[in-house]
């Protein structure tokens, strides 16, 4: 059974609390003298590179995939998939890091060609397994959010490079993604896509509908087949009605009798916002812009913490500050790219062990999962702001 939070709860609450941050909206200082003139961040792509490499360095575990952690403690000898996909991400995000050429095209292919192994044709839909498949492993119940990342992965690697095989499984994918919502009216707060396939879980989740909106939004503007709008708006508007907050943010999950859990997760709050500038970019209505700037105003007063910050894990976070990034591509605002600066400033020169570049966000075995969000927030960074357009 996976894990049903992605993130430790052995992290450390105070991790960032050591040291002073200050706002994180604060100036990183000397940023701007790191930037070429075409934008493109150097010092922050040479600590992408260190961090991914040493992702391959640690969690290697042969046949292109990776352990779970390293020391590796559990029987399993590789990660599942949704740890997988981080690390596959960073190297997508290193491959569109300007003068990458060849060599991180070459690493953004191969991680992609891993994920075949966690891929399940047997089924209808058909759709990534949480864990490797047979001969090389047991496979796993199907995970909605799983999906969607891989899904909107390969809609940035279409953006890329033109790879219309990327594409076409984004849509599967998606086919996947719609086969999970709710047709029951008799449940509470009726409709939304389930988190997982698992007989165990019948939870409806921000994170299963938000991601789910954000690829079919894409798959519309890149198809312009409304059929994907529609079920993006769906998703979308389940998620407003059932799960945002007084506070002007989003709650976790809703379960079949009603109980909502009601934990703020900065993902959870990064992927509505991007799908409301997505949505916004596909039917002009300025209401989802609106909607995805007030997400981005209450995330950034609620998260400007040193504790709550650390409480939601490298992982959460690159995802949150990736769409605060798809926001500013439309919608320019200085604060989204200085609040991650100071997020990665402060953990490359207080988490991260300088003599491997694996970052000890707690005690213990370092996480691929934490290793590849931290490892993305460098890799981004490294973008000049005019290719935010590409990210997915």
């Amino acid at each position: 059974m996976r894990r049903r939070i992605g993130i430790s709860t052995r992290l450390a609450a105070g991790v960032l609390a050591v040291a002073v941050l200050g706002s994180l909206n604060a100036a990183t200082a000397g940023a701007a003298d790191r930037t070429d003139g075409a934008g493109t961040d150097h010092t922050a792509a040479a600590r992408a590179r260190a961090s991914y490499d040493a992702i391959n360095k640690y969690f290697d575990a042969g046949k292109g995939l990776l352990l779970e952690e390293y020391p590796n403690t559990h029987d399993n000898p590789y990660s599942y998939v949704w740890p997988y996909s981080q690390a596959a991400i960073v190297a997508e995000n290193l491959a569109g890091v300007p003068g990458a050429g060849r060599p991180g095209s070459a690493e953004a292919d191969r991680r992609l060609a891993a994920y075949e192994f966690y891929w399940n044709s047997g089924t209808t839909p058909t759709g990534y397994d949480s864990y490797v498949r047979p001969p090389n492993g047991q496979g796993g119940d199907k995970f909605y959010d799983d999906n969607e990342w891989i899904g909107l992965h390969l809609i940035q690697r279409f953006k890329r490079t033109g790879d219309r095989a990327a594409l076409a499984r984004a849509k599967e994918i998606f086919t996947l993604v719609v086969h999970g919502w709710d047709t029951d009216p008799s449940h509470p707060c009726a409709g939304g896509v389930y988190w997982t396939q698992a007989p165990w879980s019948q939870d409806r989740n921000t994170v299963s509908n938000g991601p789910g909106a954000e690829l079919g939004a894409h798959l519309y503007l890149l198809t312009r087949d409304k059929t994907y709008l529609t079920w993006a708006k769906k998703m979308y508007e389940w998620t407003q009605a059932c799960m945002l907050a007084p506070n002007g943010l989003y709650w976790d999950h809703i379960d079949l009798a009603g109980t909502i859990e009601k934990t703020q997760w900065s993902y959870n709050q990064g992927v509505m916002l991007g799908a409301g500038v997505l949505l916004f970019q596909a039917t002009g209505d300025a209401q989802y812009l609106r909607d995805a700037k007030s997400v981005a105003n209450a995330s950034l007063a609620f998260y400007n913490t040193p504790e709550i910050l650390a409480k939601q894990g490298a992982a959460f976070n690159s995802i949150w500050f990736k769409n605060l990034l798809i926001l500013d591509s439309v919608a320019p605002d200085p604060r989204y790219r200085r609040a991650m600066q100071a997020y990665a400033d402060y953990n490359w020169d207080n988490t991260r062990d300088p003599a491997t570049n694996l970052y000890k966000f707690r005690e213990g075995p370092v996480e691929l999962l934490q290793q590849s969000g931290i490892a993305q927030i460098h890799a981004l960074l490294a973008w000049p702001r005019s290719q935010y357009r590409l990210l997915a």
